[in-house]
């Protein structure tokens, strides 16, 4: 779960990305073919369960079960190569600053390179939350750099496969890099698995829209080893602190006589945690069941916002859950 520790180094940057772009989009004119696509939106208010989003843009479906759509912004442009450069020094100073970070902190503490490759088979390693944060990383990763595509006018489904691919070569990269850093780290099957379903699930949700009604989110409160000084290592590794969630949104996939009555910004997620974990595979799985909150519905609107709101969804809000597993407990805030 390294990866999650460079993460937030993409962000900003790709923020500013989106952000100069809102602008330069203000200054275009209202073009007749978007006037009929606006009217076409505000006709449809009424069915707003109908409106979903790809990356930072607008479709519009008929139903949840047809994967057909229409963009909203009917605007073509061409490639913003100036853009597209300046995300891509962006993307590549990070890696360098982040290769030179894992080299001096991880790769190199406690190995030996011996230009040997060794695999790791640790799959059953901090049972499971590991895994599943690499793809919750991969997820989230593929997120910021459509930001930085979505910036330089690629198409969304461009926008899509590029910061998938991207993301997955990245993480593909650090774990083959923890091939080389013999004995302390390995190439991982297992985290690899992980990095490709996070791609393959960031892409899916583009092909199948009503999949973006279940979002990977995260939350985390220091373990007790972590508050008192026993855990050695950091936020990344603390597994015992972390929960990983599936959030609902019960709007969109409740009957329609109980959506009705349903609030859009309330979600459900379902959570997954571990507590007393041993280093040999052992411990004590957890599952819980909390409110959460749809960040979209936020009454803050263009690209930027956008892209902060989509941001947002990724972390878990803290409301009352419950945990079922291993034994029932309830919590005013389930974080």
């Amino acid at each position: 779960m390294k990866l999650i520790n460079s993460i937030f180094v993409f962000m900003l940057g790709i923020t500013i990305f989106s952000s100069a772009q809102e602008d330069s989009t203000k200054s275009i004119s209202v073009k007749s073919s978007n006037v009929e696509m606006h009217s076409l939106l505000l006709d449809n208010l009424s069915l707003k369960n109908n409106l979903v989003r790809q990356g930072n843009k607008t479709s519009l479906l008929n139903n949840f079960s047809s994967v057909k759509s229409i963009e909203v912004d009917p605007l073509e442009t061409q490639i913003d190569y100036k853009m597209l450069t300046g995300f891509g020094l962006l993307v590549g100073g990070s890696v360098a600053v982040v290769h030179q970070n894992f080299v001096n902190s991880w790769w190199k503490k406690d190995s030996v390179y011996t230009g040997k490759f060794h695999i790791m088979n640790d799959w059953y390693y901090a049972l499971w939350v590991d895994k599943i944060g690499h793809m919750y990383a991969t997820h989230l990763l593929a997120h910021g750099f459509s930001g930085g595509f979505d910036a330089s006018n690629f198409t969304a489904e461009q926008s899509t496969w590029f910061s998938a691919s991207l993301a997955l070569l990245y993480e593909l990269y650090v774990e083959t890099e923890d091939g080389y850093a013999y004995p302390r780290w390995g190439f991982s099957p297992g985290d690899a698995t992980g990095d490709f379903l996070g791609a393959a699930f960031y892409v899916s949700q583009y092909y199948y829209p009503f999949l973006k009604n279940f979002q990977l989110r995260w939350s985390y409160y220091p373990s007790e080893a972590m508050r008192n000084g026993t855990h050695k290592g950091n936020i990344s590794d603390d597994y015992e602190g972390q929960i990983y969630w599936v959030s609902t949104r019960m709007k969109n996939i409740l009957p329609e006589k109980i959506s009705d009555y349903w609030p859009s910004f309330l979600n459900l997620s379902l959570g997954y945690g571990v507590r007393e974990l041993d280093g040999s595979g052992g411990g004590k799985k957890e599952f819980y069941i909390s409110f959460d909150l749809d960040a979209e519905e936020l009454p803050l609107h263009g690209s930027i916002w956008q892209f902060v709101k989509n941001t947002l969804n990724y972390i878990h809000f803290p409301l009352p859950g419950i945990r079922i597993t291993p034994d029932a407990k309830f919590f005013v805030f389930c974080f």
